[in-house]
């Protein structure tokens, strides 16, 4: 890893973080257990578009892991890693495709986040009744994925950081 490239991806942790603590002050907006904006994944999305997948995929990683730790327990951390593994190779796949667009890339990750937090719910709780809420998280992922795909794409197309 270059230094340029380390410093980024540090930095681009930070950012993260500080977005993941912002989300948690926000007061929810709808009475569903776990919808929320994913303002964190502008800066993995943007990670993936800038500096490639591997290195989105270490900020993302160690994103989950530092905010888990500090802001989480156990059981959230476990939601947390499921939803970004399987939102993260879902966008991975999309965008290697290169015929969707970043919003749409973005939408496919918030919808997989949720099933795979889902998933992650009904191993952890032994019952299947929790797949009731997927259409509800269906939409908070799609509408959610819509506007950090929108702010995504204003990111990668007007800041434009050099790295070597």
């Amino acid at each position: 890893m270059k230094a340029s490239r380390l410093s980024l991806a540090a930095l681009s942790v930070s950012l993260a973080m500080i977005l993941a603590f912002v989300e948690s002050q926000i007061p929810a907006f709808v009475a569903i257990p776990g919808v929320k904006i994913g303002l964190t994944n502008i800066v993995i999305i943007y990670a993936l578009y800038k500096l490639g997948w591997k290195y989105a995929a270490v900020i993302s990683l160690v994103r989950v892991l530092l905010v888990g730790i500090l802001f989480g327990n156990a059981v959230s951390l476990l939601y947390s890693l499921a939803g970004a593994c399987v939102s993260f190779l879902v966008m991975v796949l999309l965008k290697r495709a290169k015929v969707f667009s970043t919003t749409a890339v973005s939408v496919a990750g918030g919808v997989m986040h949720n099933m795979a937090q889902i998933g992650m719910a009904c191993i952890i709780m032994e019952t299947n009744l929790l797949t009731y809420y997927a259409p509800f998280l269906l939409l908070s992922g799609t509408l959610a994925g819509i506007a950090i795909g929108v702010i995504s794409a204003i990111m990668i197309k007007r800041v434009d950081i050099k790295v070597k």
